[in-house]
């Protein structure tokens, strides 16, 4: 196996050894983009550009300069802007735009040495679950591609599963990096809103946006989060055995599909080997408040958010032209009534802050009065949807709309700003499965650490062997 599809730690030995350089890195990135462009995970990528890079990396290296990422490819959701690449965020009317600085999270990036490979596709403004995007098109699973990504960071997830970037940053708000890291098989963390910066990130939410790693393990993403914080990893490792882990059956797992029921059970087993202790945790009223204050949120915040950023980020664009613009008719039947009828009232946005302050207290209350540290339930109730699915899909027997199929695990966690990570947790005839682990607000690198113990102890068929 060569270094660019090891884990993140193992490259960057290999790369202060100089036994692997980063243009070895680069050429292969490189090679993959052009032999996997069925897939559509790239929808900016400079392969001139990455081999300069590498070329000052590999000089760095030999040089004695000794940093986290130095000389690794990273690649960008569209949504996230870096000098040098359109940033898009998937709609026309942004649309090859180059941004006139670095994202924050970009600068920290390039901090600790990483090359920016390029930017990766997602759904048109991170508003929906498929990345069926009627400007780029469609991201396609690498397991299948016939079917989708997830979303909104469709790439992201596509693009680490395919082996093609060793590691992604995506976004999310309800669900748009742990969607995509369960239907294509890889680990995808959501830290505690407020904990990365959002500057220089095509929003939706400032409330509930937050950026996060796509990766192969748990442990490449605390090493991502370190970067993207400036908290240097501690050198912590979890025993399973006495750890409380809390079973939300009532709220996250019913109507399950059978493969993703099965699939996840099987990973409880192991755990209970490993010594996991299992409490039975009910959340009341959870779907009630999440309804309340999820939706109502996200859109009377996009339209004073991304109308702040626009003009902030000298984005040449007016927010009355952005929504007029959008291609994908999910987006559009969302965004395209907020400047009129359809805005949000500022008392309905109040009561749904009051909801949404109600739902954080009902997961304190869950974490402290049952003395868990993580709340464990599936990723996705099912396995990735054809595209083109995009209305309903099935489950078990019944149409459901696409996009509350998918959202339905992740947003009440989302809403509530809590950190969250999938891990892979086997297959479901053939298609990945994602096994998640909510954690209590700011409790980003004990949630990191328990994942990293929970991985190393599910079964090997859980860690599903990502497809070339």
């Amino acid at each position: 196996m060569h270094a660019f599809d090891l884990p993140l730690h193992e490259q960057r030995r290999q790369l202060d050894a100089q036994t692997v350089s980063s243009q070895e890195l680069a050429d292969i990135c490189i090679a993959r983009a052009a032999a996997s462009q069925d897939i559509n995970a790239w929808v900016s990528f400079n392969p001139q550009a990455l081999r300069d890079a590498a070329r000052d990396a590999d000089l760095r290296i030999a040089a004695g300069e000794r940093l986290p990422l130095l000389g690794i490819p990273i690649a960008l959701k569209d949504n996230i802007e870096a000098i040098g690449f359109p940033c898009g965020a998937g709609t026309t009317a942004l649309a090859g735009k180059m941004p006139q600085a670095d994202a924050e999270v970009v600068t920290r990036l390039k901090a600790a040495g990483a090359l920016i490979a390029g930017k990766l596709g997602m759904h048109e403004l991170a508003m929906g679950i498929s990345s069926h995007n009627a400007v780029t098109g469609a991201v396609r699973n690498p397991w299948d591609r016939s079917r989708i990504s997830g979303g909104s960071s469709g790439g992201s997830g596509a693009a680490v599963a395919a082996h093609l970037v060793p590691v992604a940053l995506g976004t999310d708000t309800g669900g748009s990096i742990r969607i995509p890291a369960a239907l294509c098989g890889v680990t995808g963390f959501r830290p505690t809103v407020g904990r990365v910066s959002n500057v220089g990130i095509a929003p939706i939410s400032g409330t509930r946006d937050t950026a996060g790693p796509l990766a192969p393990t748990a442990a490449d993403c605390a090493l991502l989060d370190a970067v993207l914080t400036g908290v240097p990893i501690m050198p912590t490792r979890i025993d399973l055995k006495g750890v409380r882990i809390g079973l939300p059956r009532k709220a996250f797992w019913s109507d399950l599909e059978p493969g993703v029921q099965k699939a996840c059970e099987e990973a409880l087993k192991a755990l209970s080997k490993a010594g996991v202790e299992w409490v039975e945790v009910e959340l009341p009223r959870l779907t009630d408040l999440c309804a309340a204050a999820s939706f109502p949120i996200v859109l009377h915040e996009f339209v004073r958010d991304m109308g702040i950023y626009l003009q902030e980020r000298k984005r040449g664009v007016t927010l009355e032209a952005l929504i007029a613009d959008v291609a994908s008719p999910d987006v559009r039947h969302i965004v395209g009534p907020l400047l009129s009828n359809g805005a949000i009232a500022p008392a309905v946005y109040r009561s749904a802050l009051t909801a949404r302050a109600e739902l954080q207290a009902v997961y304190a209350r869950a974490f402290e009065t049952n003395g868990v540290q993580a709340l464990a339930f599936p990723t996705t109730a099912r396995t990735a949807a054809l595209i083109g699915e995009d209305e309903t899909v099935e489950l078990n027997g019944v149409q459901i709309p696409t996009f509350s199929a998918f959202i339905r695990q992740t947003d009440p966690g989302s809403t509530a700003s809590l950190p969250g990570i999938s891990l892979p947790a086997g297959l479901s005839n053939g298609l990945p499965v994602g096994l998640a682990l909510d954690g209590p607000f700011g409790s980003d690198r004990q949630l990191l650490a328990i994942a990293e113990a929970v991985q190393a102890a599910l079964p090997a068929a859980a860690a599903t062997p990502i497809p070339n």
